[in-house]
């Protein structure tokens, strides 16, 4: 098996003895986006010393703005059952909580979208709970139909990523089918015992079938998958490393590693106390455990959502994080009925701002929100994606799409103030456009885009 407990535990005290010539030499291999090894990974997880912490945090900074810009994608996520046959300790959804569980219907699901539209949205990560009678692959596949079918004037859902459960290699290649974008599983916790102890009496117990997912989903074409921990349930260096150990693995098997990884951090939900987890990182260590897996994987999207609060995500933004959820509901149903929202959700929320109150302060930060989905629908994705964004050209594509897509939300999901403000930025952004047929192009564009023409992308 590719996770090696003792191999992760052995090269994180031999860290321990690195010397101050080794740390520099592994923060300058950082700065010239040549990704480091598990040892020098190792190394940065145990340096405490206040002079290399910011600078871990400049360098980030430094390889964040280099290869993605000032660009941040939105997306939200879309619950459509809470279902559950299993028991995670620490998940609003386990079985033993007991309350009247739902799945939406096809029509259900669509009046959700039409609200999603509505706030602007264009990409959702689409989650259930596990329970193959109630929510089963057929019904998941229905509902992908169902929401890319959903219009609401001039928007739509033009990518739907999935996050569900583990499962075979038949239900993988219906999910293809389906013309899914980016596969997302959560590997929770790395570290095996602790795996099998927070999922007793599941389904999900299977902790090699569950590491083991991407491996089924990648063998039947799915070649953008986005892994990701529930940092606070086991140590978050050995997390860090059992990330990086994983997508060593799929870029040795299949060629291309993780498209994405998320950083969830564990926060409260019905049936649990937060005190039963004595592994939860404290804000400078999550910020610091964000910052050294850009510098490991400098091409891969980082996604945080709005499980931090909106000022811990402002801060990532300028250290690593390309991604982030915006109005985001974790109940089922409650985007259309806010009391059901407060009734059952899977975890709590930190950050409750409207999708436009974010997009307002995004661009008062100078970052540019993003709506594209276009890589997704022009084929550049897994290797492709990733030959592309290594070789830097993929920002030829990436920042005039993210400005055509925040001119397209302006326009129809503004108001007065932001309509003023953001097209003055996006004016201001595209003047940086280095080639001047793009800018040209973009320019162009942006008169059709006001004329009253959508979805117009590179």
């Amino acid at each position: 098996m590719f996770i090696n407990k003792d191999y992760i535990e052995d090269i994180l005290r031999n860290a321990k003895e690195a010397t101050d010539e080794e740390i520099k030499g592994i923060l300058q291999k950082a700065r010239d986006f040549k990704g480091l090894t598990h040892e020098e990974i190792a190394v940065l997880l145990m340096t405490e010393d206040e002079k290399y912490l910011a600078e871990i945090f400049e360098v980030a900074g430094e390889i964040k703005n280099a290869i993605y810009g000032n660009r941040v994608v939105i997306f939200a996520p879309l619950y459509i059952s809470d279902y559950c046959v299993n028991n995670c300790v620490y998940c609003g959804y386990k079985r033993e909580n007991e309350f009247c569980r739902k799945r939406l219907s096809m029509e259900e699901i669509q009046e959700e979208v039409k609200i999603l539209v509505s706030m602007g949205h264009k990409r959702i990560a689409l989650e259930a709970g596990e329970d193959p009678v109630n929510c089963d692959i057929n019904y998941i596949v229905d509902a992908i139909k169902a929401i890319y079918d959903t219009k609401q004037d001039n928007g739509e859902i033009r990518r739907i990523n999935v996050n569900i459960a583990s499962t075979t290699v038949e239900n993988y290649q219906k999910l293809k089918a389906a013309n899914i974008g980016t596969y997302i599983l959560f590997q929770e916790t790395y570290h095996q015992p602790t795996y099998e102890r927070v999922h007793p009496n599941s389904l999900k117990s299977n902790y090699e079938y569950h590491l083991t997912a991407f491996d089924r989903a990648m063998q039947r074409g799915i070649d953008d998958v986005g892994g990701g921990v529930l940092f606070g349930l086991y140590d978050a260096k050995f997390e860090v490393l059992g990330l990086m150990l994983h997508n060593e693995h799929l870029e040795k098997t299949f060629g291309v590693g993780f498209h994405t990884i998320s950083v969830p951090r564990l926060k409260k939900a019905e049936g649990m106390d937060l005190e039963q987890f004595p592994h939860i990182p404290d804000d400078a260590t999550f910020k610091k455990m964000v910052a050294i897996i850009r510098m490991a994987v400098p091409f891969t999207g980082i996604l945080l959502s709005t499980r931090e609060s909106a000022e811990t995500r402002r801060e990532l933004l300028n250290s690593g994080i390309t991604q982030i959820s915006a109005g985001s509901c974790v109940g089922v149903g409650g985007y259309k009925t806010a009391e059901d929202q407060k009734k059952v959700i899977q975890f709590e929320l930190s950050d409750h701002r409207t999708p436009t109150e974010i997009i307002k302060s995004l661009i008062a930060d100078k970052f540019i929100p993003s709506y594209c989905t276009a890589c997704y629908r022009k084929g550049r994705t897994g290797d492709r994606f990733m030959q592309l964004a290594k070789a830097g050209t993929i920002h030829f594509v990436c920042q005039p799409n993210a400005l055509m897509t925040l001119m397209e939300y302006i326009l129809d999901y503004g108001d007065e103030e932001l309509l003023a403000t953001g097209t003055a930025f996006i004016m201001e952004e595209v003047q940086k456009i280095e080639r001047e047929d793009i800018k040209n192009l973009v320019l162009g564009n942006m008169k059709k885009l006001q004329e009253g023409q959508r979805d117009l992308y590179l």
